[in-house]
């Protein structure tokens, strides 16, 4: 059910909007030193190398008003690329969730990339952004952006962002900003080999381009590769990666700037499906099986190109936007299920061929006026943006083939399926948005921030003729408003409060990938309840925050109680959690930063089919969602030159079903690394994981009877030369 009585508090947004007249914007998606050339919002602490002012720094996963975290009625942080790296996480989910309520869900059907927070999992809830761009997904999965070398940072918002990204998002948001072209010339270039035959080269160069002709604009440029490629730790696990782009920035004129960026991604995971369990309990002689044919196949491709336009029209006045396209190959040729039979063999079914190929282009468009409003500082923003996505499915449906293997010492075989691999069909999803935000100073230590958008959908899906069926085609379009309105108090210049509510929506499946079944249902929607309270201490060494939530999701597919034989939309979910995070640097080069979340995540109402009965799930967890979660890292710079640090990731259990008859044991990681500064060009450093050698399952399938289990102790070195 649609939240009600949304029309006033839309409408006093709107006019709120509208009484800002002009449009500014503050860009959100650059460096803290672009931001320094644009009005703050508000200056929060004086700039120190040495301080922390996480707090401080303009962020935009949150808003487009170019806003701090002090200044935005929400949770939002910032992972810098630097910290990443130097922890040795060299894959975004591997950096993400070091965040605050983040957990990994990963498994090669939704991509390798999908996470869990506040309640809800799978990439429709938790949405991706590049550059600030939403990534459309495609049956379930998002395979991009992967690689950290490349990052300048990672932002991530908990909770729902439909007002600023559409359909989508209710769990929360993780946009990853790339490295732009510098001014000043450096390049790097990292080797490392680590266990399990892991071997990895990196480069990286930036600087300005001298064209030889005095006058002529400023150009810069910014070059990348990352190759990484292992044999895995298991039977027949080899992986193998590569991340290569790069950027052009013209400066045409001091206010006028245009960026050109290009990246390719080639992703060959490991064709790893997880391992079976009975009643819930594992066996260790599996812990290191692979039960996937000889000759199983998974690979993905991205190619992602923008072009970034920001115009400093006037002193109050700046205009953005971006054109921007992607295209995806994905190919997946697997046996991916996996049962223990009485005699103790694996019987293996599913054998599945899929191929996909998407396109999406699209161009988003907006302009932020900053300046007084009856004497108060004010800040609007206001946009449109529009994308046209195509999909093409093939695959091998229905999905036949089988065998039976023992535990262990067996040959895996070749994949072999009665079922030809065919196009099955063609979408194509154009959507088109108006948006807009605001944030008013009602005093000196109150402001109202708000925002509005709309998003208008048309989809439509053709089913390709077979042999026994006739072609199909069929048409739908959503539409769709969300809105927040929120209040930041400072207490002081570095202790605020906030509170929030804003509403949301998501797909009741991938919106460009829809079945003609599941294109007969609206839209879930959903709101939040948020409140809490952020500060910055010891002049900007450390901080913490602390929020309070609620969300509520309606409208999910259910079994009809009265009938067994029919879905309706009926269902209800919500979670509410508190979470904590802080950072500080403390006296003798020591820092620490801790984050922590605890949450009650529900059906409300929820009905699923058993045999030929309708079963309530209401009260039970939803499935591969942990309900409490943790991490720390210490870090100690003991002498000038040496860095050590350690850190733990706590994930609370899970069940691998909806009816939470299958737990998913909780698990404690602890992960190290130490660098070594040789000289002024070279650094040496050694990268831990996983020390104690913990057994444990990163999420589930098949209704908590297959795990895919996470990597056991492993190590690796590189050296990095910089020049």
């Amino acid at each position: 059910m649609a939240p009600r009585h949304p029309t006033r508090p839309a409408m006093a947004v709107l006019a709120m909007l509208a009484s800002a007249g002009v449009l500014r914007a503050a860009n959100a998606d650059e460096t803290v030193a672009e931001h320094a050339s644009l009005p703050p919002v508000r200056v929060l602490a004086p700039r120190d190398a040495d301080k922390t002012e996480r707090l401080a720094v303009p962020i935009g996963t949150g808003s487009r008003l170019g806003m701090s975290s002090m200044d935005t009625p929400a949770s939002v942080d910032t992972l810098s690329g630097d910290t990443i790296r130097a922890r040795g996480d060299t894959t975004v989910l591997d950096a993400v969730t070091r965040a605050a309520g983040y957990a990994n869900n990963a498994a090669p059907g939704n991509g390798g990339t999908a996470l869990s927070v506040r309640g809800f999992s799978g990439q429709e809830s938790i949405t991706t952004l590049f550059d600030g761009t939403k990534l459309f997904v495609g049956a379930g999965t998002v395979t991009f952006p992967f690689d950290t070398w490349s990052v300048d940072r990672i932002e991530v918002l908990r909770g729902p962002a439909s007002v600023l990204n559409g359909a989508g998002g209710m769990g929360g948001v993780i946009d990853v900003i790339p490295k732009l072209p510098q001014r000043v010339r450096s390049t790097t270039l990292l080797l490392g080999v680590g266990a399990y035959g892991e071997k990895r080269v990196a480069f990286d160069t930036t600087g300005p381009i001298d064209t030889g002709h005095p006058g002529t604009p400023p150009l810069r440029y910014r070059f990348y590769l990352n190759d990484e490629r292992s044999n895995g730790w298991m039977l027949r696990g080899e992986s193998h990666t590569t991340a290569v782009g790069g950027a052009l920035q013209l400066d045409a004129t001091p206010t006028l700037r245009f960026t050109l960026s290009f990246d390719y991604a080639r992703q060959m995971p490991m064709a790893y499906f997880g391992v079976p369990v009975r009643d819930g309990a594992l066996s260790a002689a599996l812990t290191r099986q692979n039960y996937n044919v000889a000759d199983a196949n998974i690979a993905y491709y991205d190619r992602w190109t923008r072009l970034d336009t920001r115009w400093q029209a006037l002193p109050g006045l700046t205009v953005r936007n971006q054109l921007y396209g992607m295209l995806i190959d994905r190919h997946w040729r697997d046996a991916e299920s996996y049962a223990l039979q009485a005699n103790d063999s694996v019987a293996r079914s599913d054998y599945i061929e899929i191929l996909h190929h998407q396109r999406q282009i699209g161009d988003r468009l907006d302009a932020t006026l900053n300046g007084p409003i009856a004497g108060r500082q004010n800040r609007f923003v206001i946009g449109g943006e529009f994308n046209s996505v195509t999909f093409v499915d093939g695959s091998n449906t229905p999905f036949d083939g089988g065998s039976v293997v023992p535990q262990s010492g067996f040959d895996p075989g070749l994949f072999s399926s009665t079922d030809a691999t065919r196009p099955v069909f063609r979408t194509r999803t154009s959507q088109a948005a108006l948006f807009a935000e605001d944030r008013i100073e009602l005093t000196d230590r109150l402001a109202w921030v708000s925002g509005l958008r709309y998003d208008h959908i048309d989809y439509r899906r053709d089913t390709f003729a077979t042999a026994t069926t006739a072609a199909t085609q069929f048409k739908r379009t959503f539409a769709n408003t969300s809105w927040r309105t929120g209040l930041v108090f400072s207490l002081t210049p570095v202790l605020t409060l906030y509170g929030q509510y804003t509403t949301g929506s998501d797909g009741v499946g991938s919106l460009i990938s829809l079945s003609q079944a599941s294109s007969a249902y609206a839209l879930s929607t959903g709101h939040q309840w948020e409140a809490g309270i952020k500060q910055i201490l010891a002049g900007g060494r450390a901080d913490w925050t602390l929020a309070f939530y609620q969300i509520v999701k309606n409208q999910l597919l259910s079994t009809d109680p009265n009938d067994p034989t029919q879905t309706i939309q009926i269902g209800r979910q919500s979670s509410r959690g508190i979470e904590w995070t802080g950072s500080a640097k403390l006296p003798a080069g020591w820092s620490v930063d801790a984050n922590a979340s605890v949450l009650r995540a529900r059906y409300d109402t929820f009905d699923e089919t058993v045999g030929a009965s309708s079963v309530s799930r209401a009260g039970n967890v939803p499935f591969n969602v942990p309900q409490q979660t943790a991490n720390v890292w210490v870090n100690w710079a003991f002498t000038p030159g040496w860095n050590v640090g350690a850190g733990l990731r706590y994930v609370g259990s899970r069940y691998g079903d909806t009816a939470n008859s299958v737990r998913i044991p909780a698990y404690l990681l602890l992960d190290a690394s130490a660098s070594w500064r040789v000289s002024r060009n070279l650094t040496l450093a050694l990268y831990l994981r996983n020390l104690t050698n913990r057994t444990y399952a990163i999420t589930s399938q098949n209704s908590g009877t297959q795990w895919l289990l996470g990597a056991p102790r492993s190590g690796g070195v590189t050296a990095t030369v910089r020049f």
